[in-house]
């Protein structure tokens, strides 16, 4: 767990550092106050020896300029093996869509810089959609799509369907990715919303390599796709 220490010490402190360069920015355009939503999502499957996941999304800032954070990882038998963090400009262009600029910071399997863009926001049938691409230190070029779905059933309980998709414009050896669409992740998510800012959520979630990819995991004796049962917690403030 000494890996999952490490990927939490950056978040704490980029955290903090948002707080501080938000405050003098946003009091001079629209007075002292200021306004945050960070969604946090943790969840464990019973597979691989135990696998957990965590998901972090949210802003702090005004109605048209917000500094945004957001990190990913996965843990498997104590092991970070992927684990990421996004520090994020974003501008209100739109009712509906933030236009986004920064850096994302890969920490496992191995650390690499990427610059990023993209754009954040509601499209039309209510999807939440991000779409993002970046360009690395070494040259290196990647997309990522993902969109999700709240479908209320009752007032407390939420279907989520998801969607992520991630494409790569040149082979990346060293990570087993192929050119080209290298993986989407499928699922639908159950949440029971205790209240508003905390509730528990089972997902199933279906994941597979694509093209390239899919090629040198069978190679290396990988599995191309996997499924997987989750239970966790999504909290907010």
């Amino acid at each position: 767990m000494k890996r999952a220490v490490f990927v939490s010490v950056p978040l704490l402190i980029a955290s903090l550092a948002v707080a501080r360069a938000e405050t003098g920015a946003v009091a001079m355009d629209h007075g002292p106050d200021l306004f945050h939503k960070i969604v946090t999502e943790v969840d464990f499957a019973a597979r691989d020896g135990g696998q957990w996941r965590w998901d972090v999304d949210g802003w702090i800032g005004g109605d048209v300029e917000r500094v945004w954070i957001r990190s990913t990882g996965k843990i498997e038998d104590d092991e970070a093996e992927k684990a990421e963090l996004q520090l994020l400009y974003g501008r209100n262009v739109h009712p509906f869509w933030d236009v986004l600029v920064g850096v994302r910071q890969d920490l496992e399997p191995d650390s690499k810089t990427w610059a990023a863009a993209g754009v954040t926001g509601l499209a039309p049938y209510f999807f939440e959609t991000d779409v993002t691409a970046f360009l690395s230190t070494d040259g290196d070029a990647a997309f990522r799509l993902e969109q999700s779905l709240d479908i209320p059933l009752t007032q407390k309980l939420i279907a989520e369907p998801h969607l992520e998709l991630n494409a790569y414009a040149q082979d990346m050896p060293e990570r087993g990715i192929g050119a080209g669409f290298s993986d989407v992740e499928l699922g639908l998510k159950l949440r029971y919303e205790v209240t508003r800012k905390f509730a528990p959520y089972a997902a199933l979630t279906w994941e597979r390599a694509l093209g390239e990819t899919a090629s040198r995991a069978r190679s290396s004796g990988h599995k191309v796709d996997e499924t997987a049962l989750r239970v966790g917690i999504r909290f907010w403030f």
